[in-house]
C-alpha cells in the first residue's frame, strides 16, 4: 500500500511541461491544444493520478492564473531591482504550485478598470506591488471580491507582506552612529508608505541616540533617481557645515551621490561616508562595497505567493494578516570609522 501519492508536479516532470499546463489539461481548459491535453491525461492515468473529487469540484471555476498589478510611478518598470527580485520569487513559488502569472498593467484594456479587467481575465487572485495605492481603480480592486495580497503597502482587511523598513533604518542609523558619525544627512525617497515608515524611524532612532539632525540635512529624491540624488548630494556638500555621512533612498540612488562626491575631489569613505538601502548585488561588487540593508526579496515573494494561493484555495481558513520580513545589515566598506 505504501505507494507515493502522484502529484501534478510529478506529471509535469514526466511530460516536460509546467505544473500550470498539467493543471489546465486536467481541468479541461481551452487555452491549450487538445493533443497536449490528451497526452498529459494519458500520462496522468498511467502514473495513477487520482484527484480528490471534492477538491476538484471546488476547483473547476478556477483559471489557475494570478494577476500582477505593478505600475511603477517612476516608470522604472521591472528594472526596479527590489521589485523585480520580489516578483521573480513570487512567480517561481506560484508556478511550482500550478499557477500562471499575467501582468495586468501590460495587458489591461484602457477603457476597463483594473477590477473589470481582472474579472474579464478570470484571475483567481491578484498581487499588487509598487503602484499608486490612492488610485480609485486600485481602491475599487481592493474592495472587490477577488483575493488580493499587497506588497509593501497595508490596507485594512487585506493580506500585506512588507519589508521591515522601521528596523532597517534603525539598524542602519545605529551602525553609522556607532562608527562615530554625528553629522548624518538623509536623502529619502518620494512620499509613500515605505518612505513615511523610514523617515519616522530615522527621526525616532536619532532621538533615542541623542542625535540632533538639522532640517537642511533631510532632503528628498525619487527612488532610483541617480541624477536627483547627485544634485541633492552637491547641496549637502556645499553646506557651511556638511555631513560626514549621507544615507540614500536606495543603492541605485547612492551611485549618483558617489559621482557628486568624486566630482568634488572627495573620496568614499575617507572624506565622506555613504550608505544605501536594498542590498542590490551590483552595489556589493563596487569598490568600496556600499553599506546597505539587504532586503529579503526571496522571502517576501515566497510569502506573498503562498498567502495568495492559500486565500484562493482555502479562503475560509486563511488569516488576513500583515507579515513583516526583516532585512539584514550589509556592512560593506562605504562608512568610515571616525570614532
Amino acid at each position: 500500500m505504501g505507494r507515493k501519492m502522484v502529484s501534478m508536479k510529478d506529471i509535469a516532470a514526466a511530460c516536460e511541461v509546467s505544473v500550470a499546463t498539467v493543471s489546465k489539461a486536467l481541468n479541461d481548459h481551452d487555452d491549450i491544444g487538445q493533443e497536449t491535453k490528451d497526452h498529459i491525461r494519458l500520462i496522468a492515468e498511467k502514473m495513477g493520478y487520482f484527484p480528490n473529487s471534492a477538491a476538484k469540484a471546488l476547483k473547476t471555476n478556477r483559471t489557475n492564473n494570478i494577476g500582477v498589478l505593478f505600475v511603477d510611478g517612476a516608470r522604472n518598470g521591472l528594472t526596479h531591482d527590489y521589485f523585480a527580485r520580489v516578483l521573480d520569487s513570487f512567480k517561481r513559488t506560484a508556478e511550482e504550485k500550478g499557477f500562471d502569472i499575467t501582468f495586468i498593467s501590460e495587458s489591461k484594456n484602457n477603457n476597463m478598470s483594473y477590477l473589470a479587467h481582472a474579472r474579464y481575465r478570470g484571475f483567481d487572485g491578484i498581487v499588487i506591488a509598487c503602484i499608486d495605492f490612492m488610485d480609485p481603480e486600485v481602491e475599487e480592486l481592493i474592495r472587490g471580491n477577488i483575493p488580493v495580497v499587497t506588497i509593501d503597502h497595508i490596507f485594512n482587511n487585506r493580506i500585506a507582506v512588507t519589508s521591515d523598513n522601521v528596523k532597517g533604518i534603525r539598524d542602519l542609523l545605529t551602525y553609522v552612529y556607532n562608527k562615530g558619525h554625528r553629522k548624518i544627512a538623509y536623502i529619502h525617497g518620494a512620499d509613500s508608505a515605505v518612505t513615511q515608515n523610514r523617515l519616522s524611524s530615522f527621526y525616532k532612532t536619532a532621538e533615542e541616540l541623542g542625535l540632533s539632525v538639522p532640517d537642511e540635512y533631510i532632503l528628498e529624491a525619487a527612488y532610483r533617481n541617480t541624477e536627483l540624488s547627485y544634485k541633492r548630494t552637491l547641496e549637502l556638500l556645499e553646506l557651511p557645515d556638511p555631513p560626514t555621512c549621507i544615507l540614500y533612498p536606495d543603492d541605485f540612488a547612492c551611485f549618483g551621490g558617489i559621482n557628486a562626491i568624486h566630482e568634488k575631489g572627495l573620496r568614499v569613505p575617507e572624506d565622506i561616508s555613504v550608505a544605501g538601502y536594498d542590498g542590490i548585488p551590483i552595489a556589493q561588487l563596487l569598490n568600496p562595497q556600499i553599506t546597505s540593508i539587504s532586503q529579503n526579496t526571496e522571502m517576501l515573494g515566497k510569502i506573498a505567493a503562498n498567502k495568495l494561493i492559500d486565500l484562493i484555495t482555502r479562503p475560509k481558513t486563511t488569516l488576513i494578516e500583515q507579515v513583516v520580513v526583516e532585512g539584514q545589515l550589509f556592512e560593506g566598506q562605504s562608512v568610515a570609522d571616525i570614532s
